[in-house]
């Protein structure tokens, strides 16, 4: 199967002399990709919608914008040059950042809605600011320290946020004081573990009840975690931090809960269960007035709902999840919410793909039958209109899992009513909604749309355009139009038959001449690349030199169901490598490719399926980029790596297959090795232990390391150095365009 989008057009745009696409447009001011607003929120009352926008002039420093609904106009409420202070955030922020992958953002990059509609709680540089409506931004901390996870309460009386370890609360506009105690480097109050900020996709560690008079708090003591000694290395100089690092095999963190009042009294702790070697996994609040914790054993093979009485913390198990295979484990989602009535929606894998579920205490399961239609597979649960008893939720079909839509579906018959598709065909599709489910904030893009946003009902009618972002003659794209490439989607077969998804795009090609490719790869599970999104300006500058652009979805990666994302269960590095392989056979079958010229390239879990690949079919590939790979998977954190390989305490063969020093030494192919050298992520050892191997057995290799950058290696010049590297690296190697 082959699919061709159609090319783009400008309607101005001058089409005689197209400008050459360069890496350092690519990362420069405008963004190519237009205005790309984030953040977006809808007041309580829905009449206002707030976005952080970043500036035409720093594309990477955001800014409060606000919209009022009934005029139809735009204000900036809080400009972030104005209030920065320059101060440098504190390296627990830093770090909290870099888990939040923004580590590279500027301004605000974050903002919660006062309850009651009238301002906003903005963090920058640090400190608290309260930001009216009226314009007037009120500052309401100034420290040295860096207020963590600031957070307004639900009715709005008090603001609450982690400062050295311990959590602070105070009534707004009067100064906040610690509500719990401090108890020494290794003991963290109110704050998510690191296992919980990378993996689980949890970034708080406190909750506020409904009516503000209970407060849920965790408490985590990281003397059971190993250190690493983890030396950031600088331009000018290194700094060494002792950092607790869970890798797998080792302790976690002990996380326990605790629920008090505002002032930090009247506490009692919550019973989590005699096995402490578990993950606080998600807590809520609900309308009957319990905290309900969610509660994940550490093989990640169970997860049970607990229900926790507030006064007393006792508990007990109301729902319990398993993992939808043998083989398998349970995925974390935030697709769930309690309902007024008592009700929960549930988001469960037990079918063999996401679907949403209507639990009710007394009568069980009621499951969203779908044999009677085209059968969808749910990836987030948006939104609900409880008053019309209407869920919202984004989905995929089986049949064409490239494209998200959004879907509306009456649960009043226990979910059993068709679904209906309400976001128009040719986009995939993200949204939100506000918090009666009455409003819905829709992104959307397609191969040759960047992402536009917008405002509509609850049958998917655009009311208002947030950013329209339209590829006319004023937008930063416009001059490149002329040299856009059309992507090309298909399929092809993996050994055992399961189809796999394909995106290519092409130059302009002579006939006759064969082209290089340029293979690029993620691999790892928790991911689709493949999709009928916007690419951006990234790939068409890699064919503008002459490449094809190539990537294809191997077993193991998202939104494909638990049999397609099961192959990799104690197994990394084997059915990722044999897909992508089937992908680099299928190019050498195509007449306009050259055979000899298929470069493969990743980055993280990318970086590390480039060793794989080139470790396990040495003459396959033409060259290999690998950049911050993972090489040993014991070197990798409990919560991730347990998940997909296990403990290796328990499966140490596992662990000697998947990982990528071992077999370095079978690399013959040209291979570019890059790093950042302060990575607090995939640490620098993963490297560092494959240059010695590299380099203690006489094995060439080429590397480029980059002092003072994180996981992230990028930004303005950073990123264009990075990637004239690659291709000066490519050329060395005579990975080149034909003449």
């Amino acid at each position: 199967m082959i699919a061709v989008s159609a090319p783009l057009q400008a309607k101005e745009a001058d089409m005689t002399s197209p400008p050459q696409l360069t890496f350092e447009r690519v990362f420069d001011s405008p963004s190519l990709d237009g205005s790309s607003p984030r953040g977006a929120k809808l007041s309580p009352d829905g009449r206002y919608l707030t976005v952080l926008r970043n500036r035409a002039d720093e594309r990477e420093r955001y800014d409060l914008w606000g919209y009022d609904r009934d005029s139809g106009e735009w204000t900036m409420l809080v400009d972030s040059k104005k209030l920065s202070t320059g101060r440098e955030l504190s390296e627990d922020e830093k770090m909290q950042r870099e888990r939040a992958r923004v580590a590279g953002l500027k301004g605000i990059i974050t903002y919660q809605w006062a309850p009651d509609g009238e301002g906003v709680l903005v963090p920058l540089d640090g400190d608290l600011f309260l930001a009216r409506l009226d314009g007037t931004v009120t500052q309401l901390t100034d420290t040295e320290e860096s207020e963590l996870n600031p957070a307004l309460s639900k009715t709005g009386k008090y603001v609450s946020f982690v400062r050295d370890r311990q959590l602070w609360v105070g009534e707004v506009g009067k100064d906040a004081v610690p509500v719990t105690p401090k108890e020494g480097d290794d003991i963290r109050w109110g704050e998510a573990e690191f296992v919980a900020q990378e993996e689980m996709s949890r970034s708080t560690g406190f909750w506020w009840n409904g009516d503000d008079t209970r407060i849920a708090v965790q408490r985590t003591d990281e003397g059971p975690v190993g250190i690493v000694t983890r030396a950031a290395i600088g331009a000018t100089g290194t700094r060494v931090y002792d950092q607790r690092y869970p890798a797998a095999g080792t302790d976690n963190a002990v996380v326990e809960l605790y629920i008090m009042d505002p002032d930090g009294s009247d506490r009692v702790k919550v019973d989590l269960g005699k096995d402490t070697d578990i993950y606080l996994a998600r807590a809520n609040w609900a309308p009957d007035g319990n905290l309900y914790v969610q509660r994940q054993n550490r093989a990640q093979t169970v997860l049970e709902l607990l229900r926790v009485d507030p006064a007393t913390g006792k508990s007990s198990v109301v729902l319990t999840e398993k993992a939808a295979r043998e083989n398998y484990w349970v995925n974390l989602s935030d697709n769930y919410k309690f309902l007024k009535n008592g009700d929960l929606l549930w988001w469960s894998e037990r079918s063999g793909f996401g679907q949403l579920y209507l639990f009710n205490g007394d009568d069980g399961f009621a499951s969203y039958d779908q044999k009677s239609r085209e059968p969808l597979n749910v990836t987030r649960l948006i939104g609900v209109d409880e008053e019309s008893e209407r869920i919202f939720f984004l989905a995929n079909t089986q049949d064409d899992p490239l494209a998200q839509h959004i879907y509306s579906l009456d649960y009043g018959n226990d979910l059993r009513g068709p679904a209906s598709q309400i976001s128009e065909p040719g986009y995939t599709y993200s949204a939100s909604m506000d918090g009666k489910g009455k409003t819905l904030l829709v992104s959307r893009s397609s191969d040759t749309q960047p992402t536009q946003t917008f405002l509509a009902d609850g049958d998917g009618k655009r009311l208002a355009w947030v950013e329209e972002n339209a590829l006319d003659a004023n937008h930063p794209y416009a001059p490149y139009l002329p040299s856009h490439r059309p992507v090309e989607y298909g399929t092809i077969a993996a050994e055992d038959g399961t189809t796999l998804y394909w995106e290519m795009i092409k130059p302009e090609m002579k006939p006759g001449k064969r082209y290089p490719v340029f293979f690029s790869h993620y691999g790892g599970p928790h991911a689709q690349n493949v999709t009928k999104g916007w690419k951006g300006a990234m790939a068409q500058a890699v064919v503008d030199k002459g490449y094809i652009w190539f990537e294809i979805d191997n077993r193991g990666s998202a939104n494909r169901g638990v049999d397609f994302e099961q192959p990799i269960y104690r197994a990394m590095g084997t059915v990722e490598v044999a897909d992508q392989k089937s992908g680099a056979q299928y190019l050498k079958s195509l007449n306009f490719v050259d055979p000899d010229k298929i470069a493969i390239y990743g980055w993280s879990y990318g970086g590390y399926m480039t060793l794989k690949q080139l470790e396990a079919d040495p003459g396959l590939y033409a060259a290999g980029i690998s950049g911050a790979p993972v090489t040993k998977w014991e070197l990798y954190d409990t919560h991730y790596t347990e998940r997909y390989m296990g403990d290796p305490r328990e499966v140490p063969e596992a662990y000697a297959a998947s990982g990528a020093i071992e077999d370095a030494t079978k690399i013959s192919d040209p291979l570019l090795l890059i790093h950042g050298m302060a990575d607090d992520n995939v640490v620098f050892e993963n490297s560092s232990e494959l240059i010695a191997k590299l380099q203690g057995t006489n094995t060439p290799f080429e590397m480029m390391l980059y002092p003072g950058y994180t996981h992230r290696v990028g930004g303005k010049y950073i990123s264009p150095h990075v990637w004239n590297t690659i291709f000066a690296f490519l050329e060395r190697h005579g990975v080149t365009p034909p003449e």
